[in-house]
């Protein structure tokens, strides 16, 4: 019995286990399992039944942690191998079992097909180039020059110099400069060649008249207009010529211009004025230690020198003649050209500017050069407006034009022949230089002539001349004058106390810089007074094409073989017969002439001419232009150009836009 309880015990047992394992099998299958009490008997803990919910949850939890360490697994994994590579690089320079790049090069041959048809064909071979072609290669590549740093590095050195010009004396009077000024030629003549004689551009833009060398006044508008550079500045600029001459710092002023050029061809735009032609900024015996060959010899000597003037030259050759603002405001240096063709054919005078030969000498001209369009290329950089007098007296009625007082075959322009372009081409204005002012910008014609001048210095307009630029911005104008009290830190006058510490040597250097003005000696003016007749006419022309050669390398192929001058044609103007300005006006001739010293009232700009409220309170027509001015609106008083003077007022009547709370460094009229 006892044996027969136990076996049914142990029978009643293995029963009661198998209906447990089937339970236990699929709790194990299903990934739970049963959590001990850890408050359970020292025998072993009490199994605690857990519940479907409970066992879910614990699974998620479970799960989760997993997930996370795995990711951590993952992320130590790449971490090592990372550092593993990064050793290897430091220990054997290239990672151990990878091949460095191979280089291969890629040929083309003729091949003759082995059928019987013997055709031939073109085969493609890539084969492996061995290590002497690849460094040959390379050798070959690393001589090119690079054109793009070549350029920056060549404006580079221009704007430096043109920011602190004192700094920069032995690099102003070396060889290198002149090299640049020969390498800043050749580049921005090919980007005028592609210019049209007309430009056409968009509003805002700043227009500017002579500057004649004049560094100082160029540093006042870098200084006030873009100061933060032409690159960053909204708008474009507009100079409207007569870059050299009169002013001692000519090579200086043409460098920097041409630099802009080339690093902003669509937003700076160079015209030609009739100083940028040989027979006037080669006129050494007129303008002395002025004129802008004699800077050029005597600062790097005769051969270079020439070689400087003549490739500016021909630079100058390819200068645009116009420009043509918004559609509406016409810009030149003189004025209005004589119609060539009828005046009723589409495109009139701006078609006629347009035809004018793109390498064009003027004075003299090329051999290539018409009559016809010769003649408009000199009215557009020679002519002037009618004075009242002319206007009674010699202005032909019929076509508004008439001999200059400036004489030597060049033109003025009245009211007739204003009225009859603007209707003809449909603007509202004209914009000029040519003239100077001592306001820096004047009106004549109805007020439909503007005059800019962007020199306050070398004309005789006495000590409290202003330079003068306009900013056209769409339907309004504003003049930004230089005022006198203005100071800048690159020119100085001898007496300056800056000049303490400076040699007589180093002061002299200076002075033919155009870094000093003012108390000249008598010593300095005899030296720059005599001219080296004898050495010049011993000059060799062989001697001077191998100094070309051996400074410029191949830059003689570059040359213009192709245009020749024609010394003994005449051109429509003969500079050596006219005078620096009308006879009678403020700039005739080169005597010095104090304003202030005279006793002579100080001239203010006559702006009543201009309807400034009609303008502001009316939009523009269908082609968005300004309101033009009828003729029949014209002030009797306004009528005759302001060459004169006539069209300024005393200071009694100065408009309020001309108040003197203005800034004293920077003058500005709104119109």
């Amino acid at each position: 019995m006892t044996m027969a309880n136990i076996g049914g015990c142990g029978m009643h047992d293995e029963a009661m286990e198998m209906e447990v394992s089937p339970r236990k099998r699929s709790r194990v299958k299903n990934g739970t399992r049963e959590s001990r009490d850890g408050s359970g008997s020292s025998g072993g803990g009490a199994i605690v039944a857990v519940s479907d919910k409970q066992t879910k949850s614990l699974l998620r939890e479970r799960d989760s942690k997993i997930a996370a360490l795995e990711k951590e697994v993952i992320g130590l994994k790449n971490k090592i191998s990372t550092l593993s590579k990064e050793q290897a690089m430091n220990i054997g320079g290239q990672r151990r079992g990878k091949k460095g790049l191979t280089p291969y090069g890629n040929s083309v041959r003729v091949s003759t097909s082995k059928c019987s048809a013997k055709r031939r064909q073109l085969l493609a071979e890539r084969a492996r180039m061995g290590r002497n072609a690849s460094i040959s290669t390379k050798a070959i590549l690393n001589s090119i020059p690079d054109e793009q740093s070549s350029k920056e590095a060549l404006i580079n050195r221009i704007q430096d110099m043109f920011r602190s010009p004192n700094e920069h004396v032995s690099y102003l009077k070396s060889e290198q400069f002149a090299k640049d000024l020969v390498k800043l030629n050749k580049r921005v003549r090919t980007i005028l060649e592609d210019e049209p004689r007309c430009v056409f551009l968009q509003s805002p833009a700043y227009v500017f008249g002579d500057i004649h060398g004049n560094l100082e006044d160029l540093h006042f508008f870098s200084d006030n207009v873009w100061n933060l550079g032409m690159s960053l500045t909204a708008g474009n600029f507009v100079f409207l010529g007569d870059y050299v001459d009169r002013g001692m710092s000519c090579l200086e002023v043409v460098a920097y211009l041409l630099a802009m050029k080339l690093m902003l061809p669509q937003k700076v735009f160079l015209l030609r004025g009739n100083h940028e032609t040989r027979d006037v900024n080669g006129w050494e015996e007129h303008y002395g230690a002025r004129s802008f060959i004699y800077q050029c010899r005597e600062r790097f000597g005769d051969d270079l020198g020439y070689r400087v003037w003549e490739m500016t030259n021909s630079t100058f050759d390819r200068m645009p003649l116009s420009a043509v603002i918004d559609q509406d405001i016409f810009c030149v240096h003189g004025g209005i050209p004589r119609p060539v063709s009828d005046a009723k054919v589409e495109g009139g005078r701006i078609k006629d500017i347009l035809n004018v030969s793109k390498v064009a000498g003027i004075n003299p001209p090329y051999e290539h050069e018409d009559d016809d369009y010769q003649q408009v290329a000199s009215d557009c950089i020679w002519s002037d407006p009618a004075s009242e007098d002319q206007e009674n007296h010699s202005v032909d009625r019929r076509t508004g034009y008439g001999d200059s007082l400036r004489g030597g075959g060049a033109i003025c322009f009245g009211h007739k022949a204003v009225t009859n372009f603007l209707e003809q081409q449909g603007f509202s204005y004209i914009m000029r230089a040519h003239e100077a002012h001592a306001e820096g910008v004047a009106v004549s014609k109805g007020a439909r002539v503007f005059t800019v001048f962007s020199t306050s210095k070398d004309h005789n307009q006495g000590n409290n001349a202003m330079a003068g630029c306009i900013l056209i911005d769409f339907e309004k104008m504003q003049v930004i004058n230089r005022s006198p009290a203005y100071r800048n830190q690159y020119v100085h006058r001898r007496d300056s106390v800056s000049l303490a510490m400076l040699s007589e040597a180093e002061i002299k250097e200076r002075v033919q810089l155009g870094l000093i003005e003012g108390g000249r000696s008598a010593e300095d003016d005899e030296d720059e007074g005599e001219f080296e007749e004898e050495e010049w006419e011993e000059f060799d022309e062989d001697d001077l094409e191998t100094s070309r050669e051996e400074m410029m390398g191949d830059s003689s192929a570059d040359d213009d073989e192709e245009y020749v001058l024609d010394e003994r044609r005449k051109s429509s103007v003969d500079p050596g017969r006219t005078t620096s300005s009308p006879p009678g006006s403020s700039h005739d001739n080169h005597d010095r002439f104090d304003a202030e010293g005279s006793g002579m009232p100080a001239k203010r700009i006559d702006f009543s001419g201009v309807d400034t409220e009609h303008r502001r309170n009316s939009k523009r027509d269908k082609r968005g232009k300004f309101d033009s001015i009828d003729e029949g609106e014209e002030d009797d008083d306004d009528e005759e150009s302001t060459v004169n003077g006539d069209d300024m007022y005393d200071e009694e009547n100065q408009e309020p836009g001309a108040s003197t709370s203005m800034s004293p460094a920077m003058k500005k009229f709104q119109l």
